[in-house]
């Protein structure tokens, strides 16, 4: 056997790639000295691409199938080698295999909380996490833009950069939309869709497709939960009075079931007794006394004008894309129609009204609405 038929029968005649890794996005056939047999069989499975590289440059990208390389299916290459009459000798070429799967529950969060104005709460600090899913699009400018001529690059080589570009949109969408901080879980998925539509492009450059972003959690800082939470069950215990009157009687019905107990506990229990009965008596005529009209002062020839009736509150409701929104205060429905937010075909309901009606067909909202005063008469 001759030399060269001994290291022709040596050079790689089979290219394909197996991952079982689960991570790796780019991985660069080895070989001795870049070289391929002329006729050699590149196997594509299906979720990879094949990009040959010769000199530096991109040459032809292959996508799943099989294929027996000759100057006919690698016109780039012959190009750039000038095989204008064919080959049948080894020729050298770099290749990469690119995973174009659907990389997953990839992780994002913000390092530092997001600040900004709630039309209920003030200033709120939030912090927020989820995940989303990448694949590759476009092997040529992945390679190019990210990958480079590293022989085996995994998502996590990535995810720093990609994370960063989630968080600050992210950010930016969320201050932009005016959710109050009550509705935001209400409006996870609308969120979710505007930052992947607003990333498409970005990723876009990198040779990748964000096909899916979810928010898992929107959270507010520990203490403001604490405090939310004291007023949520403030809300939740009601009337004071009959809830100390529940309370007792739990007490008596726990006694009653433990009739060995000692002395001392019937002597607690009573105490008990005795201070929820105070308790009521003293909230009762506190009550009594916030109700009664203040006593007049003394008498100096003139009448004292009774105390101003005390006015309800106004909100309002706002009909946008078809959902209810709200409740707003008139505060924050001026705001709204001088951001363009609310307009004179908005729908708008409150107390009072049989129906929604236009926000132009209100006479507190018209004035507002309209480009300037009525003419004088």
């Amino acid at each position: 056997m001759a030399l060269w038929d001994k290291l022709k029968g040596e050079l790689v005649d089979v290219i394909d790639w197996l991952d079982d890794s689960g991570d790796t996005m780019v991985w660069r056939f080895p070989r001795y000295q870049n070289e391929i047999k002329y006729g050699a069989k590149l196997t594509v499975r299906e979720s990879q691409a094949a990009v040959f590289v010769s000199e530096g440059r991109i040459a032809d990208v292959f996508g799943p199938g099989l294929y027996s390389l000759t100057t006919r299916n690698l016109p780039v290459l012959t190009t750039l080698q000038k095989w204008y009459h064919g080959f049948d000798s080894p020729f050298k070429a770099e290749v990469y295999f690119l995973s174009t799967r659907n990389f997953t529950d990839i992780k994002w969060g913000t390092k530092k909380p997001i600040t900004l104005r709630d039309p209920e709460f003030g200033p709120v600090r939030l912090r927020s996490f989820g995940t989303y899913v990448v694949r590759v699009s476009d092997p040529k400018a992945f390679i190019t833009e990210i990958a480079g001529t590293e022989g085996h690059f995994t998502v996590e080589e990535i995810t720093g950069q990609l994370t960063s570009m989630v968080i600050t949109r992210f950010a930016d969408l969320l201050a932009e939309s005016k959710i109050p901080v009550l509705d935001l879980a209400a409006n996870y998925n609308e969120l979710s869709a505007w930052v992947t539509a607003k990333l498409a492009g970005e990723f876009s450059a990198y040779g990748l497709d964000l096909t899916k972003l979810l928010i898992e959690n929107i959270a507010l800082p520990k203490a403001v939960e604490e405090a939310l939470d004291k007023r949520t069950s403030m809300g939740i215990v009601g009337d004071l009075d009959a809830y100390t009157k529940f309370q007792a009687a739990n007490a008596l019905e726990k006694a009653a079931e433990n009739p060995s107990g000692d002395a001392s506990a019937g002597v607690g229990m009573g105490m008990g007794f005795a201070m929820a009965n105070q308790m009521t008596r003293t909230m009762a005529d506190q009550a009594s006394q916030a109700s009664q009209p203040a006593a007049a002062p003394p008498s100096s020839g003139a009448a004292v004008p009774p105390p101003l009736p005390r006015q309800e509150a106004i909100t309002y409701y706002l009909g946008i894309g078809g959902e209810q929104k709200g409740p707003f205060s008139p505060k924050i429905i001026h705001e709204m129609i001088r951001d363009k937010a609310v307009t004179k075909e908005t729908l708008v309901w409150r107390k009072g009204m049989e129906g929604w009606e236009k926000a132009v067909d209100l006479q507190e909202l018209r004035l507002l609405l309209e480009d300037g005063p009525p003419p004088l008469p």
